[in-house]
This record gives structure tokens, C-alpha cells and sequence, in this order.
């Protein structure tokens, strides 16, 4: 059977968007190289240093359930433009920050940008084409996905090792021009169309909900533990917010996010997966370049070489999607996610052979991409097709809240053992035990291939 020919009207608009989807992409994982130059010369601890990733994650986030509104009322030209220019924006301002409180703030900015970027990226494709050969073009878009997790802690490395930590934010300022020039010419004018009302209430009630439960995470202590009102307070006023933002959502017709969507088995199980799937992406993102430079005593560049490795094994995961077609997604999630705590635990025992740990992390990233990939398709399962939209969005919001809660929990562990090989084993142990439990979960996900392939959104791989 021949293959169609893909226009190159589009494929040339897929090229321009690649651009600009670049830059967020490839951020987290060049931050993430950086994370002890940054507490060494702000001077601020493991636990407060977390909120640099965690506040990105956590805007991000929060901002995907509004692109959709503000494509529609604005139009995705607009929205598009607009995000790059704050991603832009909040990228400067993480250089010029002379403080982590500052710099926290501006990395919201950032993580705006970028959520607002991705789903406006993917709804832009799909109109363009017409809903046809949405595969083949995602494959094109998706190219920064395979790229970031290999270039990111490489680039972050020389940055560090040869320049200072601003500079892992003004890299973003070439990208991020040349993606405007390009989309100013080349991404296509839309009408703006009748918006639905945007819950603005769920949208007050969420957002201060989840940061309150992470912060009040990270204030846990040796001092004190967890029963100390700095730690209660924030938590209990999280857990008030985020009940109250569901009774909501169950209520309206129109809710911020889809809460019922969980009533699904299918989906609920997704949804567990994603979240761990994103704790321990994420988490080790905070995790390892401590580890090597800290128990390992590697240089800032010879880290970012090693932890390239993980982003090799998630570009070889590719193959994750196409064993999915044929065998259901059930197997290969959980072989992704005991891979994935196999590729753990020479942290947990501390090897020092950097041969083992490369192999170990290529298992690891393999096995997380793997099951990102996999696990998509269980989502969608038992859905009605007006759906699929809402089911997309909570599935990447849920994976991000996954990775924000992973950062905080992972940081403060590491505060409490004061940065020692053991607090470090703890953590990479905790990890790997949730891995490993939550193929109990992945139990209620289909055997077998019973519903149509989805496209995989940008930014949704392994790192």
C-alpha cells in the first residue's frame, strides 16, 4: 500500500511549531543539571531550591485547561504567539532573578508558556490537516521530545561548567525569536470562535489547592516532623481547596477539569500510572545530577554526559508504541515499570561504576517511556469520542501534579538526611518501591488492543 504524500504546506508549519516547542522542552532537563549551582550560589537549601522545578510544574499545569478557552476565544495564532513571548519573557527573567524568590516566580512564568504552548501546538496540527494523517504529523512535531532528553543535560553541563546558571535561561532568548519570526509568517490567521465560559471559580479553587499541599510538603522537617501549623495549615487549607474544586466540578456542566472521568476503571488506573510515572520522572530529575556531583564528585559537565544515557533509553522506547498495537498496553506497562525500578536500584545500593549507572539509566529511561507511551492507550478506553479532549488534558495535567509532588517529596528527604549516600538511597528506594507497587495498578488497564491508536501530544515522553 502506498503512502500518501504529506503536503509541504504542512509539513513546513509542523517545522515552524517544532521550533518553538523546543524551547520548553528542552528546558526542564537543562534546569535540571543546574540544581546545585543554583543552591550553591542563591544559598538556599535542598528543600526551598525544589520550588525552582516544582513552581514550573505546577504552572504548567495549571494553565493546560485554559489554553483550549483562550484558543477559541483568541484564536490559536494569537495564543501561540503570546505563549512564546511569556515563555520568552519569563525565561529573561530567571536570568536577571536575584533571588530564589524571585526566581520561583519567574519560573511560573515560564511553565505559563509552556503549558499554554503545547495543547495550542496540537490543536493548531490538527485543524491544519483536517484531522487526517494526525499520526504521521505528531511524529514530525514529537522530534523535540526524542532530542531534549539527550541535548538537555548535555547543554546544561557546558553551560554550568563554562558559563553561569543565567545562562541555562538566556539560551532560551535565540530559540524563542526564531520561533516568533517563523510563526509570524507561517502559522495561518484563525477566526476566533465562540468560547465556551471558562470556570474561573474551579480555576481559584484549584491552583491555590495544589500549591498549598505541596508547600505544605515541603515544610516538613527533622524539627518537628509533620505535626508542626507550618506544615498543617498550608496542607489542610489544600486538601478544603482541591475537595471543594471537585464538588464543584461535579456539579457543573462545563468544570475546569473532567472529574468524571475517573469514574472509569480504565481510566483511574491511567491516571495512578501517569501520576507515578511523572514522580519518578520528575523526581529523578532532581535526584540525579545531585547524585552524581554530590556523592559521585562529578563535574557539572561529566554529569550531563552521563545522565544523557536516560534520554537515550526513552528514544529507544519508541518501539513502546508499536508492541502496544499488537499486545495491549497491560504488558508492556508493567515490563516498562519493572524495568524502570531495576534501573533504579544501583542507586539505592550506591554503585559507583559509571558504566553500570549509564546502563542502569538507559533501562530507566526506556522503561519510563515505555510506559508513558503505553499507558496513553488505556486512557481512552470505554470513552465516548466528545470525551477524548477532556481525557487528554487531565492525563498531562495529572502527570505534571505527579512530577511536582515527586520533586517535593524527593527534596525534602534528601534535607533530612542532610545530602548523605543513605538519604539519596532512601530516596531512589522510595522510588523504586512505588514503581514496583504500582503494577497492582496497572492490573486494571486493557489486555489486549481493543480501541483506535491516539496520537502521543508533544512534551507527553520521558525525559
Amino acid at each position: 500500500m502506498s503512502k500518501e504524500r504529506l503536503d509541504p504546506d504542512l509539513l513546513r508549519l509542523c517545522g515552524v511549531l517544532t521550533v518553538g516547542a523546543f524551547a520548553p522542552l528542552l528546558d526542564s532537563t537543562i534546569v535540571s543539571v543546574a540544581i546545585d549551582a543554583l543552591g550553591q550560589d542563591l544559598g538556599v537549601s535542598t528543600a526551598t531550591l525544589q520550588w525552582v522545578s516544582t513552581a514550573y510544574l505546577l504552572a504548567f499545569a495549571m494553565v493546560m485547561p485554559v489554553s483550549g478557552w483562550a484558543g477559541d476565544r483568541f484564536g490559536t495564532r494569537r495564543v501561540w504567539l503570546g505563549s512564546l513571548i511569556l515563555f520568552l519573557a519569563g525565561s529573561m527573567l530567571c536570568g536577571c532573578a536575584d533571588s530564589v524568590v524571585s526566581l520561583v516566580l519567574f519560573r511560573g512564568v515560564q511553565g505559563a508558556g509552556g503549558g499554554l504552548m503545547l495543547p495550542v501546538l496540537q490543536t493548531i496540527i490538527v485543524r491544519a490537516c483536517g484531522g487526517q494523517r494526525v499520526g504521521r504529523l505528531m511524529a514530525v512535531v514529537s522530534l523535540p521530545a526524542l532530542l531534549g532528553p539527550v541535548l538537555g543535560p548535555v547543554v546544561g553541563g557546558l553551560i554550568i561548567g563554562h558559563l553561569n546558571w543565567r545562562w541555562i535561561f538566556y539560551i532560551n532568548a535565540p530559540v524563542c525569536v526564531l520561533a516568533l519570526l517563523l510563526a509570524w509568517r507561517n502559522v495561518p490567521r484563525d477566526q476566533a470562535l465562540r468560547a465556551s465560559r471558562l470556570d474561573v471559580v474551579g480555576l481559584a479553587l484549584v491552583c491555590p489547592g495544589l500549591t498549598a499541599l505541596v508547600y505544605g510538603l515541603a515544610q516538613i522537617d527533622g524539627q518537628g516532623g509533620s505535626g508542626r501549623a507550618h506544615v498543617l495549615v498550608p496542607t489542610a487549607a489544600g486538601v478544603v481547596l482541591v475537595a471543594a474544586f471537585v464538588g464543584r466540578s461535579l456539579r457543573t456542566s462545563a468544570p475546569l477539569i473532567e472529574v468524571r472521568l475517573f469514574r472509569s476503571r480504565s481510566f483511574a488506573a491511567t491516571s495512578v500510572l501517569l501520576f507515578v510515572n511523572g514522580l519518578a520522572l520528575y523526581g529523578g530529575m532532581f535526584l540525579l545530577p545531585l547524585y552524581y556531583q554530590l556523592v559521585l564528585g562529578k563535574d557539572v559537565v561529566a554529569t550531563g554526559l552521563l545522565l544523557a544515557s536516560q534520554g537515550m533509553g526513552a528514544l529507544v522506547a519508541r518501539v513502546a508504541g508499536v508492541v502496544t498495537d499488537r499486545i495491549g498496553p497491560r504488558p508492556v506497562v508493567v515490563t516498562g515499570l519493572l524495568l524502570s525500578a531495576a534501573g533504579t536500584l544501583p542507586f539505592v545500593v550506591s554503585i559507583g561504576d559509571s558504566s553500570a549507572l549509564c546502563l542502569a539509566l538507559f533501562l530507566r529511561g526506556f522503561g519510563l517511556s515505555a510506559v508513558n507511551l503505553a499507558v496513553m492507550v488505556g486512557a481512552y478506553q470505554g470513552l465516548d469520542e466528545s470525551r477524548v479532549s477532556d481525557a487528554s488534558t487531565t492525563t498531562r495535567i495529572v502527570q505534571q501534579l505527579g512530577g511536582s509532588f515527586g520533586t517535593a517529596a524527593v527534596a525534602v528527604w534528601l534535607q533530612h538526611g542532610g545530602h548523605t549516600p543513605a538519604s539519596f538511597a532512601h530516596a531512589f528506594g522510595w522510588t523504586a518501591v512505588l514503581l514496583t507497587v504500582a503494577v497492582v495498578v496497572a492490573a486494571a488497564l486493557p489486555g489486549c488492543r481493543t480501541v483506535p491508536a491516539v496520537a502521543l501530544t508533544v512534551g507527553e515522553d520521558a525525559r
